[in-house]
């Protein structure tokens, strides 16, 4: 096999690009951010294979800066709303992600911010290290009861599945809403199919597992926070965009709900402005896959795909298939 040339937009696990250089030359970006445009279209000029993560844009532009003889883009990542499916499909490039591998990851995470959002987890512990605890004291960061609780699941995928079946070990009633019924989760889980007005107003915790599209973007906006219980949690481990940010400040300054636990955010690094201020909203860094396990697995599809691309095969996961016809 004659060996490529593949570039990594940002260091991922260091096994997994050795790996890839076995049978490639690999060129990585030293720099520990992420790529400014102008920097991304002349990292990328001249290669066979480029590996990206979802703060790459990847259009047209910077295909055609890579070159007619790039023959995929592989991204680091699930989600792929920073790729131009279209562009890289008529210019016959294959576009590839990483599905599956990081579900149960980004499930127990919902959970962590579910249950340190409504402990007040982050809240109390910023005070213990500002030494402003005195002792026990009663009445101090009362929190929500998550046991027998209903939990409301938005958008019931693979990892909203997975999230969901958790909720058994509290003895949670579960409903959801999804495109389409699942009636052996139903019949599994007691859960029950809603409407999203139903999901909405019965909920005490809104976990949020949708894809980013045209239809779901600001799927949480004013309205539906107002429609919310007073005492609500919502969970957004998804996508940033799925929940105005702007809107769910003005609610949690107003406790229009009892707080929100976010790992993403509507633009990214950047927060609306006022939400770090607030002491009801758990905020983390889209950390949700950050697991030894489930980052070299999904380091692992993201080569396999490049390796078997580069040699004339067909990917794992390929989410242009249309370009391999």
């Amino acid at each position: 096999m004659t060996r490529a040339n593949v570039y990594v937009t940002r260091m991922i696990p260091n096994e997994t690009i050795e790996e890839l250089r076995k049978v490639h030359d690999v060129e990585v970006n030293p720099l520990d951010r992420a790529l400014s445009r102008e920097e991304l279209l002349k990292a990328v000029k001249g290669r066979d294979a480029i590996i990206t993560l979802l703060t790459d844009a990847v259009d047209g532009e910077v295909l055609d800066a890579a070159g007619s003889q790039c023959k995929i883009v592989a991204n680091y990542a699930v989600g792929f709303n920073n790729f131009d499916l279209n562009a890289a499909t008529q210019r016959g490039v294959v576009m590839t992600n990483t599905p599956g591998v990081l579900d149960d990851a980004t499930a127990t995470h919902a959970w962590a911010l579910l249950l340190a959002t409504a402990r007040r987890i982050s809240e109390s512990e910023r005070y213990v290290r500002a030494n402003k605890w005195e002792g026990w004291a009663p009445m101090a960061f009362i929190g929500q009861d998550v046991d027998g609780k209903t939990l409301g699941v938005a958008g019931l995928g693979r990892i909203g599945k997975k999230f969901a079946r958790k909720a058994a070990a509290f003895d949670m009633p579960i409903i959801y809403t999804n495109e389409q019924r699942d009636l052996d989760f139903e019949k599994e889980f007691g859960a029950s199919f809603v409407d999203k007005e139903t999901l909405l107003r019965e909920s005490d915790y809104i976990s949020l597992h949708l894809p980013l599209l045209p239809e779901t973007k600001y799927y949480i906006g004013e309205n539906e926070l107002a429609k919310m219980k007073p005492t609500a949690i919502l969970i957004n481990a998804a996508r940033g965009p799925l929940v105005d940010e702007k809107a769910l400040v003005k609610a949690l300054k107003n406790k229009v709900i009892f707080g929100a636990g976010l790992d993403v955010f509507e633009d990214e690094p950047k927060l609306a402005a006022g939400l770090a201020d607030l002491d009801n909203v758990v905020i983390v860094p889209h950390i949700a896959s950050a697991t030894t396990q489930t980052r070299l697995a999904m380091g692992k599809i993201a080569i396999d795909n490049v390796i078997s691309v580069l040699a004339g095969g067909a990917p794992q996961t390929c989410i242009n298939p249309q370009v391999l016809k």
